[in-house]
């Protein structure tokens, strides 16, 4: 698959135009994956149905749990969604950010490359590697040069920039000089470089690369089972049910890059001004959790209600209950180059507004006036955005929920892959 092939002429049976097969065998490395949800589920789905063969290569480790798909020594295992086989391969456990976290990414990285070359498939045409972390860029490189395959490497995050500015490494130290390095090797290398934020280029031209291979497919929804869900798997919240107050809706982790302490000293503020119909409510987990809800209960604040984890498939349900969504992050100089919130295209397809606290390049709430963003790391400011939505005319705010939709269908997944199949056939 993938290789040239010889047409003839049909009235002559002579030789003519050699014509490429449009179907790729394309394998996508991705320590992170999930089986039957995420970004490389959707897309590799997407592309199955259009003729393409695609494998997914995972960690074993189920990010954000304690589980790991693999309790033995078999070096992977498989398992298949329909068109889609994922290939899991066995990395030690692990839980927060230490040393046991690095090890696991370095067990992915290194076994990914040694699996990959005992398995009996087909051969890939295109070898996508997609961080999160670097690592994973290497390993696809190998592989790529391993079968003379086209090398994609795709930026989700990026490395070290984002640990730098979030001040958990510092810019002059050894390990940042290094995965400086390699960023640039990759950028060098890879055939094409896919950036899920809008300012890729802009990020590249930085550095002084060349620009012509970048391209841009952000994150996404797929629409079709985000309103399937809102209907079939409706989540239990009697205080989602309320009509008599206006509901603030975050969900999602709940750590530091996240900074959700902004909307707990909003709640405060709002409070403080005498507004009590405004309910926050937010659903989700991570480590700051507990701290968070320690805060709002030293405050005092009734306003503000912590829910927990939910399953994915309720998502839906709750965010199309809401009256405004919302999510916060740290005001760092990042986020210039865009954004690629999971969450943010959720929200769309929920079809209610978005307000944010993030100042960032290529605003995509303002690109589709689907809702505001308010100044970074103020949180009055985040008050007074989520105040103007409470007051705002019936018809403005239908205005708002209108856009929202309307961005949604440009992130549904069916398009992106639209995107990622012509790239692959470039």
């Amino acid at each position: 698959m993938g290789q040239n092939t010889m047409c003839r002429d049909a009235s002559s049976g002579r030789a003519g135009a050699v014509v490429t097969d449009r179907r790729k065998t394309v394998w996508i490395l991705n320590h992170y994956a999930t089986l039957g949800q995420g970004r490389h589920y959707k897309l590799a789905y997407q592309l199955a149905r259009k003729g393409h063969s695609v494998t997914v290569f995972a960690a074993s480790t189920v990010h954000g749990t304690e589980r790991n798909l693999i309790t033995g020594r078999a070096p992977y295992i498989l398992e298949e969604d329909g068109p889609v086989p994922f290939i899991f391969i066995r990395a030690r456990d692990y839980s927060g950010n230490g040393w046991d976290r690095m090890g696991n990414m370095a067990d992915y990285a290194w076994r990914v490359v040694s699996v990959s070359k005992k398995l009996s498939m087909v051969k890939p045409d295109v070898v996508i590697a997609s961080s999160v972390h670097p690592l994973t860029w290497l390993s696809g490189y190998i592989i790529a040069r391993r079968y003379h395959a086209k090398f994609v490497a795709e930026t989700r995050d990026l490395w070290p920039q984002t640990l730098i500015d979030m001040g958990r490494l510092r810019e002059n130290s050894i390990a940042a000089k290094v995965l400086y390095g390699l960023e640039r090797f990759i950028y060098t290398k890879a055939d094409r470089l896919v950036f899920t934020m809008p300012g890729g280029k802009d990020y590249v031209a930085s550095l002084g690369l060349d620009t012509s291979k970048v391209a841009y497919i952000n994150n996404g929804v797929e629409l079709e089972e985000f309103h399937q869900n809102k209907v079939t798997h409706v989540y239990p919240d009697a205080d989602l049910d309320r009509t008599d107050v206006f509901k603030v809706v975050y969900t999602g982790s709940m750590g530091q890059a996240n900074a959700l302490h902004y909307v707990v000293e909003a709640a405060e503020i709002v409070l403080s001004r005498g507004i009590s119909q405004i309910l926050f409510l937010l659903y989700g987990d991570g480590y700051q959790k507990q701290e968070l809800e320690e805060l709002a209960r030293r405050r005092g604040l009734t306003n503000i209600r912590f829910k927990g984890r939910v399953e994915k498939r309720f998502v839906p349900s709750i965010l199309s209950r809401s009256d405004l969504n919302i999510f916060t992050g740290q005001d760092i100089p990042l986020y210039k180059y865009g954004l690629s919130l999971n969450k943010m295209f959720e929200y769309f397809a929920s079809g209610k507004p978005t307000i944010s606290n993030v100042e960032c390049g290529y605003d995509l709430l303002d690109k589709y006036q689907c809702g505001i963003t308010v100044k970074g790391g103020c949180p009055e400011a985040l008050a007074d955005g989520i105040i103007k939505f409470y007051d705002m005319p019936p018809e403005d705010y239908a205005r708002f929920c209108q856009h929202a939709s309307i961005a949604a269908q440009d992130f549904d997944f069916k398009v992106l892959a639209e995107k990622l199949e012509q790239l692959l056939l470039e």
